[in-house]
């Protein structure tokens, strides 16, 4: 759970701007977006099937 405590004499909009800043680190939009559809258990192995395949790619080009 992100909490921030609001300073002294800091705006709400730096407030905000720390707090969607807190999320983007935790992840916390990427949760919200991942849960937003139904994912049935084969496309989410197929998935992460491509996204191993992916790394293992970019991996080896470093490689080189």
């Amino acid at each position: 759970m992100v909490g921030i405590k609001v300073r002294d004499n800091e705006t709400i909009d730096e407030a905000l701007r720390r707090f969607k800043r807190e999320c983007e680190r935790d992840g916390i939009m990427q949760e919200i977006k991942r849960r937003e559809f139904y994912e049935s258990p084969s496309i989410r192995r197929k998935k992460k099937l491509a996204e191993a395949r992916r790394k293992m790619r970019r991996r080896m080009m470093r490689q080189r």
